[in-house]
């Protein structure tokens, strides 16, 4: 059920990503043993779902909303989610936005710096999809000295 999330990514065992799930499948992830959702996208995207904070809360888990402007990124954003990300590196983390854009571009830099993944493995295919804008490809180049400051 899980693959069938819109833009569904799995990352590792602790961590997959997605577009906006629908509250059957917050259901879903919440039965696999997810205990953090992560919502990257604005309250008024147009595939927002109402009241996903409760929804989310009522099923158990933990809800961290990071509003992003899709049109415009900032490095806060980016360094709020990777430290929250860091603080849930041994929890089952779903972490979504409205088409998974978002989330590709923030977990580009996590793959990058925290779990050293090999850039051939990093799984890019929602690029496919998509083309980020300039001000995300500069946010994805983000040097480690720029994330420590």
């Amino acid at each position: 059920m899980l693959e069938t999330i819109l833009n569904y990514v799995k990352i590792n065992e602790n961590i997959s990503t997605s577009g906006q799930p629908t509250q059957e499948e917050l259901e879903q992830i919440a039965k696999n043993d997810f205990k953090v959702v992560i919502n990257l996208a604005l309250t008024d995207s147009s595939l927002a779902l109402e009241n996903e904070d409760k929804i989310v809360s009522d099923l158990g888990l933990t809800y961290i909303h990071i509003p992003v402007d899709f049109e415009n990124p900032e490095w806060d954003n980016l360094k709020i989610f990777l430290n929250i990300m860091n603080g849930f590196s041994n929890q089952k983390v779903w972490v979504h936005c409205a088409k998974n854009y978002r989330v590709t571009s923030f977990m580009y830099v996590f793959h990058k710096y925290f779990l050293k993944t090999p850039f051939e493995q990093i799984d890019l295919s929602v690029f496919d999809m998509w083309t980020p804008s300039k001000k995300w490809q500069d946010l994805m180049k983000i040097s480690f000295e720029q994330l420590q400051a």
